[in-house]
């Protein structure tokens, strides 16, 4: 039988009792959420905490992971690296992936288009290591005789400026790395949201006279920008937290250099991390932590930005 229902004191309508199973999975809902808080403050806590001693450390006394100075000294060419990196790969990685999402949505035939959303979809369940090892045995050498060639003609400008690295294991190759590995994260999610289009809004636009290019550019894409702006961030987020494949493709070292064609590489923070802890010990345990306090930082912030341009398209949806 169904619990009687209670009246509202302040409106006198008969409010529903709730459920047993109502208030269960209400209950669960607060429980999960107020969990992935809890989980990111203690993340955030144990950085802080384990980050004090490198941050207050003299830098006479200390050796910071055998490089001599501050703190700030050590992980300013570290977060160069990690950002610079990060934003090589996304500018390769989200025009490729629009075209994807958008050549899936709307331009190939259905079977084509669950084909090809497969092979994206599996794309993104490679293993970073094995991106890695592809990156450094096969992209390499392959691409070092293109280098070449654009320091021979481009090097009057400083992103192409050389000397050319002789292995190809260069800042650039770690970003076309990258770039595939966000490549099928930003292209999933894009694709849904794309397929999320009212479908009034196309038949509108194409009952006017617009073609389908011009239908996407009036409809699609102005529905989608939110979307594919989350979807760019994520992308973002990986690469800036990206390991193996960074570490097994550069040649690191504690320069900040723009050029992206020599072997003298801006390391990340993640790479780094990796490549120093096993050999760690005593402040410089601290000292590696204290850079992925740096790293939290660095990703609170783009995440922060990023929510913060989505929320001013937030007027824009279906019904509008």
């Amino acid at each position: 039988m169904t619990a009687p229902a209670t009246t509202s004191a302040t409106t006198g309508a008969p409010k529903p009792t709730r459920r047993p199973a109502d208030r269960i999975f209400s209950g669960s809902t607060v429980v999960a959420g107020g969990l992935i808080l809890a989980i990111l403050a203690a993340v955030a806590l144990f950085l802080i905490v384990q980050s004090i001693p490198a941050l207050t450390a003299d830098a006479d006394d200390v050796s910071l992971s055998g490089y001599p100075g501050s703190f700030f000294q050590y992980v300013g060419p570290l977060a160069f690296g990690t950002v610079y990196a990060a934003a090589l790969a996304l500018l390769m990685a989200l025009p490729v992936a629009i075209g994807i999402a958008l050549f899936i949505s709307h331009y190939a035939p259905r079977k084509l288009a669950q084909g090809l959303g497969y092979v994206v979809d599996l794309l993104a369940a490679v293993p970073s290591v094995v991106f890695g090892l592809w990156g450094s045995i096969v992209l390499a050498p392959a691409i070092q005789p293109f280098y070449g060639w654009l320091v021979d003609t481009f090097g009057w400008f400083p992103l192409f400026a050389g000397p050319v690295s002789g292995t190809g294991r260069t800042l650039l190759t770690a970003s076309i790395v990258l770039a595939v590995m966000i490549l099928p994260i930003i292209t999933a999610l894009s694709r849904e949201v794309f397929l999320q289009t009212p479908t009034l809004h196309e038949e509108a636009a194409l009952a006017l006279g617009a073609t389908r290019w011009e239908m996407i550019q009036i409809a699609v894409l102005p529905f989608g920008r939110p979307g594919v702006i989350s979807a760019a961030m994520l992308g973002l987020g990986r690469a800036l937290g990206e390991t193996m494949a960074v570490a097994l493709v550069l040649s690191p070292a504690l320069v900040i250099n723009p050029a992206i064609l020599t072997s003298t590489n801006s390391s990340t923070i993640a790479a780094n991390i990796a490549l120093r802890f096993p050999e760690a010990h005593d402040i410089g345990i601290n000292t590696l932590i204290a850079t992925g306090l740096v790293l939290f930082v660095i990703t609170l912030i783009v995440n922060s930005i990023a929510r913060y341009v989505i929320n001013r398209r937030k007027a824009f949806s279906g019904a509008n």
